[in-house]
């Protein structure tokens, strides 16, 4: 009963927060409000949540994980693939080794494996998080992509590092060929099982839905248990659960290219996992401010053993990771940029033309931008509790508390410093994807011609009112083709093209209008039972998705 109580607790706390978040008059991040939120919690109550490191990780992650490989956009995945490797593998092994021995270094107590081990942790960004800070400056499509794309891989090669070094703590030993071996059976089992398991729980969704139709209840819950299935399935064949799961989406993302699911379960798919994505981004905000109260007494009394004043050096420990962190990603993405402007040149890319060298507030912006999210706190959660005799884990606390710093002070640094950096920033060139999108478009509408002339043809024969389906056929097609006939003359002139786009923003404005109308008149016959309730949920659900596609659109 205390569980259900404790859950449904952080639940209410992540939706107040948004609500605080949303009328707060300065631009808070929402993962500030959330973590203040718990902490206040915590005073209030005076107690915290316990947590099992083991079951913290298998709740929280592997949705985020799942959710992330499925969203994120694969063209500018590959178009910007060379940028993003070096930031997600080569900057976590550049920051994994250089705060490793920073960190033994500014805190001997601390073993140099656990020291790895927080690097590892503290290396993954956050693109949620940066994103809720930005909302008021946005930041550039193709920033953005790269820091998705980043964040997407640093998670799984972050967490995989932390892995070898907490092993590393536990046995007091590394061996450089047996973590190779192993690395190589992580990475590829990981991926492997993540995409057989996506594949064939995806062919067997299929193969039963031809048969005696589609649930989609059923099938929302089946993509809500595919990343935990990979998770686990990896995990008990020793492999990396981390990426089974991105893996997982990334294949998500594939399979659902055919179309097979129904355009009802899309939708409704579509905002469970939103709100997913809202809740569990959330609870583990709320619960690191719920945990700091016990964190930082626990780090007090470490740092305290030493004979050193404990509240001035953790804030000492925290700035100076912060700091160091900051120094890492500064000097990989400078020399990083540099050497994909240099390689364009070679080629003759866009980056040359815009710039001879990386600009300092380029550098500075996606330096900042590396902010450190939900996967660093979740991770640090699962370090162990105890080594295999029994005894604490060595300087277990600290470590936490460090990372709940990092977390804190980087979010605060980016809300403050990204809006400054970003406004006015110049970037290359981004590829126009307009004329792609007409294309798109004006082939979508001539497949639903022929379409509708051979489903007319076979509603009709043998029948004696031909006319009729001639004439609604007729009806229907002339909409696709005044779509095409605006396309072709968009084509012709700028000008032409231009009085077309603001003839469709105002036919847009203009049928929100009358959707908004329609739908406020339903529910006034309904507060007047003038129309039975369940005609006017059918007939409000269609005035939604007609709506939802015109602002989508």
């Amino acid at each position: 009963m205390e569980t259900i109580t404790i859950s449904l607790v952080l639940l209410l706390a992540v939706v107040i927060s948004g609500i605080l978040a949303r009328l707060s008059p300065i631009p808070v991040p929402l993962p500030l409000v959330q973590i203040g939120f718990g902490a206040l919690i915590a005073a209030t109550t005076g107690e915290a949540v316990s947590l099992n490191p083991e079951i913290f990780f298998l709740l929280l992650l592997p949705p985020l994980l799942f959710l992330d490989g499925w969203r994120i956009p694969k063209e500018e995945l590959f178009h910007d693939k060379g940028t993003i490797l070096e930031l997600a593998f080569g900057l976590v092994i550049f920051t994994v080794v250089g705060m490793g021995f920073f960190i033994h270094w500014m805190i001997p107590t601390m073993p140099l494996p656990v020291a790895f081990a927080l690097a590892a942790i503290l290396s993954p960004t956050d693109p949620i998080a940066v994103s809720s800070i930005a909302a008021r400056v946005p930041i550039p499509k193709r920033m953005m992509h790269i820091l998705e794309g980043e964040s997407l891989l640093n998670d799984a090669s972050g967490l995989v590092c932390m892995r070898f070094a907490v092993a590393a703590a536990l046995t007091g030993g590394f061996s450089l060929m047996t973590a190779a071996g192993t690395f190589l059976w992580l990475a590829l089992g990981g991926i492997a099982i993540g995409v057989g398991v996506t594949w064939s729980i995806t062919y067997a969704k299929g193969w039963i839905t031809r048969r005696i139709g589609e649930d989609t209840g059923a099938q929302i819950l089946i993509s809500l248990l595919i990343p935990f299935g990979a998770y686990l399935a990896a995990e008990h064949l020793h492999a990396s659960g981390i990426l089974a799961a991105v893996a997982a989406g990334i294949t998500m993302s594939y399979a659902e290219s055919g179309g097979q699911a129904l355009a009802t379960t899309r939708v409704r798919r579509t905002a469970v996992w939103d709100t997913v994505q809202f809740t569990v981004n959330g609870i583990i905000f709320v619960l690191l401010g719920e945990q700091l109260p016990k964190i930082a007494s626990s780090a007090a009394e470490v740092v305290r053993a030493t004979g050193r004043d404990e509240v001035a050096w953790l804030a000492v420990y925290v700035v100076a990771t912060n700091f160091a962190l900051a120094v890492l990603r500064f000097g990989w993405v400078w020399a990083s940029l540099r050497f994909t402007i240099y390689r364009r040149r070679l080629n003759g890319g866009p980056g040359a033309v815009v710039f001879s060298a990386p600009s300092w507030r380029l550098v500075a912006a996606m330096s900042l931008a590396g902010v450190r999210g939900a996967i660093t706190l979740a991770g640090v959660m699962t370090l162990p509790l105890v080594m295999l005799d029994g005894s604490p884990f060595p300087a277990r606390d600290v470590a936490v508390f460090i990372a709940a710093g990092v977390i804190i002070v980087s979010l605060a640094a980016s809300s403050i410093g990204l809006p400054f950096l970003l406004k006015g920033l110049k970037l290359p060139p981004e590829p126009s994807h307009h004329k792609e999108e007409e294309r798109a478009r004006a082939l979508a509408a001539e497949a639903a011609i022929k379409a509708i002339e051979l489903r007319q043809h076979a509603m009709s024969a043998g029948l004696s009112d031909v006319d009729r389906y001639v004439d609604v056929a007729a009806q229907v097609m002339d909409i696709y083709r005044k779509r095409i006939d605006r396309m072709q003359r968009t084509a012709e002139t700028a000008e032409l093209a231009e009085e077309v786009r603001k003839a469709e923003q105002v036919e847009r404005e203009l049928r929100l209008a009358g959707l908004r109308a329609e739908r406020e008149e339903l529910y006034r016959l309904a507060r007047n039972r003038l129309v039975s309730e369940e005609i006017i949920r059918k007939l409000v659900r269609d005035i939604d998705l007609a709506e939802t596609r015109l602002l989508a659109g």
